[in-house]
């Protein structure tokens, strides 16, 4: 049994008129405990072409921030390298939920038994989006590091962070989240790998959140310090811990569109039966949605808070406009 059709990590498609993780028995028990609201365990339906639309609008858009990052050598930078990761990430979820939802949609309207292809189809597809949501988690906290060290170690941070190890870095997060995605779908069937995916995903928080603490406590005494070196100065330092709330503003959006489905997997392995856990499992199509929706978001968030980021992205989209080409390496 695969990943999604287990645990309710499905699309709208084949939902198969089944709430996640609700039988008709534990519906019933429910309704004799005096749980009369059964339209709170119905499925919250989402329409096919909502996923297709926003998978297109969110490919859009980090493509343009990739496409930015690479040609404008003044965001050739960690913190801009590892956002280009996180928007890699952003950019394999919307074309895995959408191009799922275009499949299983044609496979549904054919006459031919395509079940266990279609189950095949599912887990490559979960792989590469259990994958995309682990780098994503790793870049963040790859960029709070740097940021950590641009506050803390400014003097030394150029020998720390070179574009050797930064791409060290981002090859061995992709690496590793690759191995790890494929074999949490192998094993889905197990809940210590739900349980382990949970853990992991509160255990990041726990640490990008310690980390931020730390960081924004002392950050104002070590910039009032650093201010007096030769060669710094508060722009330098205005400039790193601008960086730093553009994370914190991130991460906060990150947790609010992710945390739902990490909430489904934590209720549907410790309460599956209770009533109230079903009704909030049943709203798994809109938690599907805010996902769709951090990989839209993250860009404009990045265009709101880089005044560079933001310009390349209006000579990229005035390029394509009048079809002529830009060469960026000389104007920046």
């Amino acid at each position: 049994m695969n990943f999604t059709y287990r645990y309710g990590i499905h699309r709208p498609l084949h939902a198969w008129n089944h709430s996640h993780g609700l039988r008709h028995s534990d519906l019933n028990r429910s309704m004799e405990k005096g749980y009369s609201s059964e339209g709170c365990y119905e499925q919250l339906f989402v329409s096919p072409e909502v996923f297709v639309t926003l998978g297109f609008v969110s490919l859009l858009e980090n493509i343009l921030v990739i496409a930015a990052i690479a040609k404008n050598k003044n965001l050739h930078s960690p913190m801009y390298f590892f956002i280009c990761s996180l928007a890699v990430a952003d950019l394999l979820v919307s074309i895995s939920n959408g191009s799922e939802t275009i499949v299983i949609t044609w496979l549904n309207n054919t006459e031919v038994d395509t079940h266990s292809f279609t189950v095949s189809i599912d887990n490559i597809i979960d792989s590469v989006i259990c994958s995309s949501l682990l780098a994503s988690i790793c870049s963040l906290l790859s960029i709070a590091v740097d940021r950590y060290f641009t506050i803390f170690y400014a003097l030394q941070y150029h020998n720390i962070m070179t574009g050797r190890r930064v791409g060290i870095i981002i090859t061995c997060i992709w690496a590793a989240c690759t191995v790890s995605g494929v074999l949490f779908i192998i094993y889905s069937d197990s809940s210590v790998v739900i349980i382990c995916l949970i853990a992991m995903f509160f255990t990041m928080l726990v640490l990008m959140a310690s980390l931020y603490v730390h960081m924004f406590m002392l950050a104002r005494l070590h910039m009032k310090k650093i201010a007096i070196l030769p060669g710094t100065g508060p722009i330098r330092q205005g400039a790193n811990m601008k960086g730093a709330i553009t994370l914190t503003i991130l991460i906060g959006v990150f947790v609010v569109c992710w945390a739902p489905l990490f909430l489904h997997l934590l209720f549907y392995i410790s309460c599956p039966h209770n009533p109230y856990c079903i009704c909030f499992m049943s709203h798994f199509h809109l938690y599907l949605i805010l996902i769709m929706c951090n990989s839209i978001i993250d860009p404009l968030i990045y265009a709101f808070r880089s005044q560079e980021l933001r310009k390349t992205f209006r000579e990229i989209m005035c390029c394509c406009s009048l079809r002529e080409s830009c060469d960026f390496s000389g104007k920046y």
